[in-house]
């Protein structure tokens, strides 16, 4: 074997040592799970990505658009701040990329691509919520401890656009980068065409939209007649989010907080345990079980199990308490019933 040859063979285990740490918290709807077959030549595209970066000797840098705002509806959160479900999520990503340093010398650190400004008008959250949000989540990254969160940083579109007003921020990012929305609409009928995600991207967005309105005057079909449009738009700004991600971070492993099948473009990763594939840590709040497992859910839920529990002065997760009814298997996406 030639010294070439053998660097890239080396590069190729190297990278496959990285993909597998990432498999047991692969976020997907798919029912395979690493102990039923699925294996990194599953995942080509992060693969050849991994690849690339080992051969070169490089630091592995993953993105992860999300960490927008809490939810405005108050069945699901607790605050309009990052709570333990924040928390505990940065510590798994920090402790991912630490792993992932353990078994390859460069290392690796993760970009928390926080994208509440892109669609906080669809969304029905006012932006100076979203920057005490990512204020306060960048704080965290910065305070969280003896250890630190070293392996973390963010980025958002004050980071491109600066002190321009949002509005202008997201009109520059959407003239640029989004796909109009006769292609969009195109793509999402077009169902098994496109596999089929697309489509369910849109219903899952139209469903979250839904359950997030509070003040909506009009009857309820009305409302899903308003939460269908608004689902296209908040498709298409994540679309731009993700292209502008990919211009300014253009080696980067794309990872995804939504659920992708085997072999996309974009691995979802699982950040917290939950009663259902699309849940997040800001859309839920976190249930510190009396057995110490940590759960999430919706905090209406959360309330009837435990008691609230404050840190730094706001609220921060509920403690579950005994002789509380435990939630059973949600009976569709995002809900939770009690047995």
């Amino acid at each position: 074997m030639t010294a070439d040859a053998a660097t890239t063979e080396a590069a190729a285990t190297t990278a496959a040592d990285i993909l597998t740490l990432l498999l047991p918290h692969h976020r997907t709807l798919e029912t395979t799970t690493p102990s039923h077959g699925i294996t990194p030549a599953h995942f080509p595209h992060q693969l050849q990505q991994l690849r690339n970066l080992v051969a070169a000797r490089r630091p592995i840098v993953l993105t992860l658009p999300g960490f927008p705002c809490k939810s405005p509806n108050p069945a699901k959160v607790i605050g309009r701040l990052p709570d333990e479900g924040e928390r505990l999520a940065l510590r798994f990503l920090d402790g991912l990329c630490a792993r992932i340093g353990e078994r390859y010398a460069p290392g690796a650190r993760l970009v928390i691509c926080s994208d509440g400004h892109i669609f906080s008008d669809l969304i029905g959250v006012p932006d100076p919520h979203v920057d005490a949000y990512n204020d306060a989540l960048r704080a965290m990254i910065r305070t969280a401890g003896p250890s630190r969160l070293t392996h973390l940083s963010t980025f958002d579109l004050r980071d491109v656009y600066g002190d321009l007003p949002c509005d202008a921020k997201r009109e520059q990012a959407i003239r640029r980068y989004a796909p109009s929305l006769d292609a969009l609409r195109a793509e999402t009928r077009g169902g098994a065409a496109h596999d089929g995600e697309t489509l369910r991207l849109y219903r899952g967005i139209t469903r979250f939209l839904f359950e997030d309105t509070t003040g909506f005057e009009g009857t309820r079909s009305a409302l899903q007649r308003a939460c269908r449009r608004r689902a296209y738009g908040v498709i298409r700004r994540s679309r731009a989010w993700g292209a502008l991600i990919a211009e300014h971070h253009p080696d980067a492993v794309r990872l995804s907080i939504h659920p992708q099948p085997l072999g996309a473009a974009k691995f979802g990763i699982r950040l917290l345990d939950a009663p259902d594939a699309w849940m997040t840590p800001w859309h839920a709040c976190v249930l510190r079980q009396a057995d110490g497992g940590v759960r999430l859910l919706r905090a209406a839920d959360a309330a009837r199990l435990g008691r609230l529990v404050h840190r730094d002065g706001r609220p921060s997760h509920y403690a579950e308490e005994a002789g509380r009814l435990r939630p059973g298997p949600a009976p569709g996406p995002g809900r939770t019933v009690l047995r």
